[in-house]
């Protein structure tokens, strides 16, 4: 059973930065697809960012374009996010997701992902 365990939230000042991790356990022998959703009070799910299996494509929704990065340590399932110039706009419960899929696609759908952590809260204060 694949597990995701994200962590890395906390509270930071506008125009700060935080580095999101996440872990993912019970693969072997095999690296997933991983993303990072998140939701702010009141909105729904959103996807943030996304690494493909063989690293080599990467997915960035638009608003966090220039100041997000995703990266995978290796080839390991273990990827983060770091968090450049926040604004309050970025605050909310980020998840990580993971699923197999193709090898260099970096899916930006909710219902791509089969397997989610329980999510980290980060707040962004003005």
């Amino acid at each position: 059973q694949v597990q995701l365990v994200e962590s890395g939230g906390g509270i930071v000042q506008a125009g700060g930065s935080l580095r999101l991790s996440c872990v993912a356990s019970g693969v072997i022998g095999d690296t997933l697809m991983m993303a990072w959703f998140r939701q702010a009070p009141g909105k729904e799910r959103e996807f943030v960012a996304a690494i493909s299996r063989s690293s080599r494509k990467l997915a960035y929704t638009e608003s966090v374009k220039g100041r997000f990065t995703t990266s995978r340590a290796g080839a390991e399932n273990t990827v983060f996010l770091q968090m450049n110039s926040l604004t309050p706009e970025d605050t909310g419960v980020y998840w990580c997701a993971a699923v197999f899929g193709r090898w260099d696609a970096a899916y930006g759908g909710l219902g791509d992902y089969k397997y989610w952590g329980q999510g980290t809260q980060v707040t962004v204060s003005s």
